[in-house]
């Protein structure tokens, strides 16, 4: 692909030209043709170790050093300098000999024994470190913008493996609003179908307690209504002029789309929405929160077909994980918010013998540190809200500029290696990944490979090749399978 749109140097790029340009990327491919497999037959799709995919995302940048890769504890007290905070809580051991995470995480250092922990993890630096670039990096294997619009990881496996259940969305996105928050359409960009169309679009579901309400038909519209309504819009889109920037794909992937949700409003497994009808003991397990409903609907929605499902503790710009201030206050909510959560999910997935077929996967678009922005040597401007020398009160007391050298992701189930640690960060600062770094492109690959994707595999679009890795050149990490 031509990355020259976009020179990560220049100072003057901001979030208005990101949108301009995603804005101009997005009309373009929509008003191109159909997106076609290329070397169809060629490729080799590796044997598929799983079926579905849980994303559980810690939007706004996850610290490892307060989370999987403890580093030296030091506590709260005044006066002490900020160059001596490494973490702000003491580690504990977990099921895994000699392998420890943040107190706070009990539950999920029960687990581990499940899965594969890997601290080597590293995204590049981008010049200007917004969360919503590397949020789009991350979701789709490409540096913004692009001259088309790129689809999200999810969208791909909606694509190429098509659902498992014609009924059941096979891309689902739960706990992120798309408005009414900062850098919303942002996010937007990288939310999407992308080339593939409306069809493998996520469908999105920002509260889960709510989630019934989205498949429930509207009172008063029978099948008769919605029947009258399809064929009207079915009518105005066949005969709408080309210059409203839709092609003739574009729009049979929304007719598509349409008859999907159809579908889906007058079938039974329209339930496995409905929280309510939860063991209420189970429901208690799982209720810390939003998060936490949002990985009981993403377990009850596998369990029913859907092929993947993210589930975000939700961006929002100085919320949750986007911790520029106050870091230690904030993560011991959010430890209480996403530990029981998740073990209880991986347990739940193993003891109904469906772990082996999920993957499952715990990240964030980067980690962060207490001194320094993005990696060594970035020349990223400083965005912390609490510039301190040392600890003056408990606001500075914690983790609060973007670090990029190396970070934190989980993964169960699927094939993947149970018990196992890889790679390693650097003990003392700057902490970065020291063994077996793990890039974007690499790690990508080795989920499209846990879910039988090859990393290779290209679709022609606007006469150009597109590539589920970036220029193909994605490598699983073959270690981390069992």
């Amino acid at each position: 692909m031509n990355d020259s749109w976009f020179d990560s140097s220049r100072p003057e790029y901001t979030r208005r030209e990101f949108l301009r340009r995603m804005g101009a990327a997005s009309a373009l491919t929509l008003a191109g043709g159909a997106p076609v497999l290329r070397a169809e037959g060629s490729v080799d799709h590796p044997p598929a170790r799983a079926d579905a995919c849980i994303l559980l995302w810690m939007a706004g940048g996850m610290a490892s050093a307060e989370t999987f890769d403890p580093k030296s504890y030091v506590p709260y007290k005044i006066g002490t300098p900020v160059e001596e905070i490494y973490s702000t809580f003491p580690a504990i051991n977990t099921s895994v000999d000699g392998l420890q995470i943040s107190s706070g995480l009990p539950e999920i250092a029960s687990i581990m024994d499940r899965g594969t922990l890997i601290r080597s993890h590293v995204q590049p630096d981008l010049g200007s470190i917004l969360h919503s670039r590397h949020q789009y990096h991350w979701h789709t294997g490409y540096v913004p913008p692009q001259t088309v619009a790129a689809p999200h990881i999810g969208a791909w496996m909606a694509k190429v493996l098509g659902p498992q259940n014609s009924v059941m969305p096979p891309f689902i996105n739960i706990g992120q609003r798309l408005e009414g928050i900062g850098e919303s359409e942002e996010m937007k960009a990288f939310t999407t179908g992308g080339f593939f169309g409306s069809e493998f679009a996520p469908f999105n579901l920002p509260y889960p307690e709510k989630a019934a309400e989205a498949v429930r038909p509207p009172e008063g519209m029978g099948p008769d209504r919605f029947g009258r309504r399809y064929r009207a819009l079915k009518k105005m889109l066949q005969h709408s002029p080309n210059g409203e920037g839709l092609s003739d794909y574009h729009k049979e992937s929304m007719l598509r789309s349409l008859d999907a949700a159809h579908r889906l409003l007058g079938s039974p497994k329209r339930k496995a929405f409905d929280l309510t009808s939860e063991d209420p003991d189970k429901l208690k397990a799982y209720d810390t929160g939003r998060f936490g409903r949002g990985c009981l609907l993403a377990r009850r929605l596998v369990e029913e077909g859907a092929r993947f499902v993210e589930v975000s503790t939700e961006y929002v710009p100085f919320k949750h994980w986007d911790t520029h201030e106050n870091g230690h206050k904030t993560y011991e909510r959010l430890h209480s918010e996403i530990d029981r959560p998740i073990a209880t999910l991986i347990k739940d997935l193993e003891a109904s013998g469906m772990l082996d077929r999920t993957l499952v996967i715990v990240a964030s678009e980067f980690s962060r540190d207490m001194m320094m922005e993005g990696a060594p040597g970035s020349k990223a401007k400083d965005q912390s809200r609490a510039k301190t020398d040392v600890i003056k009160e408990m606001k500075h007391y914690g983790l609060h500029r973007h670090f990029t050298g190396g970070s934190s992701v989980a993964m169960f189930g699927g094939g993947i290696n149970k018990g196992m640690l890889y790679g390693r960060t650097a003990d003392e600062r700057p902490c970065v990944a020291v063994e077996n770094p793990v890039s974007i492109e690499d790690l990508h690959a080795t989920i499209y490979t846990a879910m039988g994707i090859s990393p290779k595999t290209e679709f022609d679009i606007e006469r150009r090749p597109f590539y589920a890795t970036k220029d193909g050149k994605g490598r699983a990490v073959m270690d981390l399978f069992l």
